[in-house]
């Protein structure tokens, strides 16, 4: 468990918070971003069915009182592709016969409103709150009822970590972040003092990427997520795995690196002398 009544779903980009009700929270789906791949040259078959049979399943096994889209449900900007105006419209109505399903828009889905099945709420891009818990996509600054909830969640970074072996080698694996917002930014531009936690999802399109936390960024998609204080950030697998903080991972990645370094030096001098020997 993150916080309170807030979980994690095991072995999935999914958040069940549960208050009054209990709400099913996924982000960052992404759908129609092989049209993208295809304008660069890769073409690869539409993941739409995919992604709405896996929600589908967990709406099938969770059975939460509501389903929330927290942003970038469509991923062509500024313009819907073909791909979106045919497959969006069916993927949202086909979840609406399973659940209540409400939207946070985020910076991808232009023209998003005009595609949800009546009924569907969509909310405002700053966000809302819902029992405590305020929900915002992240793109933008939330309103200051979300600000002052006392845990927000939120996406748009599609948050990961880079893995190092000691031989050198490194994957990327989609995590859960978990901060505190640094008291002095949010006055600096709300006029008030917020020390919230900031709960940030994972992509739930695989086909994302995501961005290691763990590696220089230049600066944080988003204006208010450069308000957190992520060097004492948790990260969580996943599976659940913790992590530890994001200071103590990279001191951790920075030793293994330099064991690598080592074992690198190590073999390019057993190879240079057996050439000597030869």
């Amino acid at each position: 468990m993150i916080a309170g009544s807030i979980t994690p779903v095991f072995g999935a980009p999914l958040l069940l918070v549960q208050g009054e009700e209990r709400v099913l929270v996924a982000a960052d789906l992404h759908l129609g971003l092989e049209h993208e791949l295809w304008l660069g040259g890769v073409s690869i078959p539409s993941q739409t069915e995919k992604i709405l049979a896996s929600l589908q399943g967990f709406l099938d096994e969770i059975k939460p009182d509501r389903l929330l889209l927290l942003g970038d449900i469509k991923h062509n900007v500024p313009r819907t592709s073909w791909q979106e105006k045919r497959e969006v419209p069916e993927f949202l109505r086909r979840l609406c016969e399973q659940a209540i399903v409400e939207i946070v828009p985020g910076n991808h889905d232009s023209n998003l409103a005009d595609m949800a099945p009546q009924g569907t709420q969509v909310h405002s891009s700053s966000g809302f709150v819902l029992d405590g818990v305020g929900y915002f996509h992240g793109h933008t600054w939330p309103n200051e009822r979300v600000l002052r909830a006392d845990c927000l969640v939120t996406a748009h970074l599609h948050p990961a970590i880079r893995l190092w072996d000691p031989l050198g080698r490194s994957s990327s694996r989609p995590v859960w972040a978990r901060a505190r917002f640094s008291s002095r930014a949010v006055q600096e531009h709300y006029g008030f003092e917020s020390n919230s936690e900031i709960i940030i999802s994972p992509a739930f399109n695989g086909l994302c990427g995501g961005l290691p936390l763990n590696e220089p960024v230049e600066e944080m998609r988003g204006p208010l997520l450069a308000m957190a204080d992520w060097q004492r950030a948790r990260l969580y697998l996943l599976d659940g795995t913790d992590l530890g903080t994001l200071e103590e991972i990279k001191s951790a990645q920075r030793k293994i690196k330099k064991g690598a370094r080592f074992i690198a030096a190590v073999h390019d001098d057993t190879h240079k002398n057996e050439g000597d020997y030869l």
